[in-house]
C-alpha cells in the first residue's frame, strides 16, 4: 500500500523540482543572512520542517495516550494471569447435606412471624 501512494507522491516531488530551477534569494529579518537556492529546493525545505514540526507536536500531544494504553495492557496481563491462577486451583465438593439432627445446624431462636416482620424502634 506504501507503494501504491509512495510512487506518485516521489514523481511529483521530482517533477516539481525540475519544473522550478528559478534561483531565489531568501533573507531573514532583521539580520543580513541571505541565501541563494531553487525555488523547488526552498518550498521543499521549508515543507518538511513544517511536516516534522507538525509530526512533533502530534507525537506530543499522544504521549499521554500511549501511556495510558500501556498501563491498560499491563493491567490486562495481570488480570489475564490471575483468571489463570484461579482456573487452576481446585474445585472444592460441596458438602453433602446433614443427615441427622446433631450434625444440622443450631435452629434459629422461636420467634413469631409478628416479631420477624415488625419494624424495631
Amino acid at each position: 500500500m506504501r507503494f501504491l501512494i509512495g510512487v506518485p507522491v516521489l514523481v511529483l516531488l521530482v517533477l516539481f523540482a525540475l519544473s522550478n530551477k528559478q534561483v531565489v534569494t531568501m533573507g531573514l529579518w532583521p539580520t543580513d543572512i541571505t541565501v541563494d537556492a531553487p525555488l523547488s529546493v526552498a518550498v521543499l525545505v521549508t515543507s518538511a520542517v513544517f511536516f516534522l514540526a507538525g509530526a512533533l507536536m502530534t507525537w506530543g500531544t499522544s504521549l499521554a495516550a500511549r501511556a495510558r494504553a500501556r498501563r491498560a495492557e499491563t493491567t490486562v496481563q495481570q488480570l489475564r494471569a490471575q483468571v489463570r491462577t484461579l482456573q487452576a486451583r481446585p474445585v472444592p465438593e460441596p458438602r453433602a447435606a446433614a443427615s441427622t439432627p446433631a450434625e444440622a445446624p443450631a435452629a434459629l431462636p422461636n420467634r413469631s412471624l409478628a416479631t420477624l416482620s415488625a419494624p424495631r424502634a
